[in-house]
């Protein structure tokens, strides 16, 4: 599957952001849909994730409380929702895709398809 990642820009701490990853495939409602992030000589880290079928979504600690995960299967597209942003979410962030759920959600190892990353840059 491919994927298109979009929507990061610059904006001030406290502001919101959407991104949106869009994915080809017939299949889409079927993978599991996840967002990862990595700063300037930092690893890639786990962002959120949602199930298919049920849609449960799943999120790291950081951003519980300020991030949103979903997904629109009609359009082939997941979206994040980041409203009241630090400068420490200033990463580029990547969605990722795998045929079936993982309980090792959370470890970048557990992908293979990822989009080309969108810039997030938050000014304090």
């Amino acid at each position: 599957v491919q994927l298109q990642a979009s929507g990061g820009g610059l904006v001030q701490a406290g502001g919101s952001l959407r991104l949106s990853c869009t994915a080809s495939g017939r299949t889409f409602s079927t993978y599991a849909m996840s967002w990862f992030r990595q700063a300037p000589g930092k690893e890639r880290e786990f962002v959120a994730a949602i199930r298919p079928g049920t849609l449960n979504p799943y999120y790291a600690d950081f951003v519980k409380g300020r991030f949103s995960i979903s997904r629109d299967n009609a359009k082939n597209t997941m979206y994040l929702q980041m409203n009241s942003l630090k400068p420490e979410d200033t990463a580029v962030y990547y969605c990722t895709s795998r045929v079936r759920w993982s309980v090792q959600y959370y470890s970048p190892a557990q992908y293979a398809d990822w989009g080309q990353g969108t810039q997030v840059t938050v000014s304090s």
